[in-house]
């Protein structure tokens, strides 16, 4: 495959299943120098990936590795647009910055949403089940996280097809202009629902509490920090979610054993979806860290400003940590698998997703016991950070 190897060649078959491409190089070894497919960088930009799953697992707690595009000299639109937030930080200020939010988003919190994730997934039920078919993204999986994040976040009504579409050209952009375009009007949005929010006064929701948090040493949020805060809470806190329902209800109905067993034993949803983070996880790889210093990742040197990429899926189907890794099972032991991350970076909202992927499963598969595919799925979206489909007909 050479020394650089060019992902671009595999073209729409690498879109639609980059599995058996992972397999070849994680083969070949743990980490390779790889050229990304044109929308999701320019041609000159040519990262590591780790695809192994030691290796990954040891570079995403690696502290030689940096979130912050300015420590490898790299300008990212992100910050200028958004703000800094807690995916392009590294400590102290990461550090700082996670204190401060964990503080309002509490296992608490997570845990009061639960009747109201119910009662969401009920009403949209109600409204699709009588149809007897439908698209499972646009009328279940979508606004289920969508709603929830907004309601958490104190969101108000907005045009959540506006939403939609900026929130997917940023996490799986067309173009690049399109991903800018996105991204400055989120953050043109966000700096006006903030300033609202602080002139409304004391209010429930999670960044009305961002707004008030203070530590004992009196710090806060500034204005960037809320903003480039509530972008990742509001985009990450319901992109991953609406992948993870999809990938889990298409993983099960394609694999029409494990759908029996599940249905037959509803104590399996969780493997379920802990199978599917595994399996499909919702986030294929890692967003970017740059090398801090010299350093070797599987035997491989990495050198100062060079950016490295985890692969997240690729580990989750590596035989070494996961044998028969091509075999989705819900009865496995899925333990150890790098879906929300490693180490500090850790996904904050890994207990929401996984209450919202629960609930939204075993409700289906109760209220649908007939549940079945109704056609192809649609086109998996571009780029290398979600793995997910635009569309999924069912119908039961």
């Amino acid at each position: 495959m050479g020394d650089v190897i060019d992902l671009g060649e595999f073209g729409e078959s690498f879109r639609a299943d980059p599995h058996p491409v992972y397999a070849k190089l994680r083969d070949l070894g743990p980490v390779h120098r790889v050229r990304l497919p044109a929308a999701d960088a320019p041609a000159e930009y040519q990262p590591w990936l780790v695809v192994g799953h030691d290796e990954a697992r040891a570079a995403l707690a690696d502290p030689r590795l940096s979130k912050d595009p300015a420590r490898a000299g790299l300008d990212v639109l992100e910050e200028q647009l958004i703000g800094k937030h807690l995916l392009i930080t590294d400590p102290p200020r990461h550090t700082r910055l996670r204190s401060l939010v964990t503080r309002a988003f509490t296992a608490r919190r997570v845990e009061a949403l639960r009747p109201r994730v119910q009662q969401i997934t009920d009403e949209l039920l109600d409204a699709v089940l009588p149809l007897g078919h439908a698209d499972l993204v646009e009328a279940f999986a979508y606004p289920l996280p969508i709603t929830v994040i907004c309601e958490l976040l104190g969101v108000p009504e907005i045009d959540r097809a506006a939403f939609r579409e900026m929130s997917n050209e940023v996490v799986a952009p067309t173009t690049g202009e399109a991903s800018e375009r996105a991204m400055n009007r989120l953050g043109a949005y966000l700096t006006d629902l903030i300033e609202d929010k602080r002139c409304a006064g004391p209010a429930d929701d999670l960044l009305s509490a961002l707004i008030r948090t203070t530590a004992e040493d009196g710090d806060r949020l500034s204005r960037d920090e809320l903003r480039g805060m509530a972008f990742l809470l509001l985009v990450a806190g319901h992109e991953t979610t609406v992948n993870l329902i999809t990938n889990s209800v298409y993983a099960l109905l394609t694999h029409p054993d494990q759908l029996a067993a599940v249905r037959a034993d509803p104590d399996l949803v969780d493997g379920a979806v802990e199978e599917t983070l595994r399996y499909e996880s919702p986030v294929e790889n890692a967003t970017f860290r740059f090398a801090a210093e010299p350093l070797e990742i599987g035997g491989t040197a990495i050198a100062p400003g060079e950016p490295v990429m985890i692969g997240l899926s690729s580990a989750g189907r590596d035989a070494t940590r996961h044998p028969d890794p091509d075999r989705f099972d819900v009865r496995r032991d899925s333990r150890g698998h790098l879906a929300f991350g490693h180490g500090i970076h850790y996904c904050l909202g890994a207990p929401l997703a996984r209450l919202e992927a629960r609930t939204a499963l075993s409700t289906l598969l109760h209220r649908a016991p007939a549940l079945t595919l109704a056609g192809a799925p649609g086109e998996w979206l571009p780029g290398m950070l979600i793995r997910g489909m635009r569309s999924l007909p069912v119908r039961w």
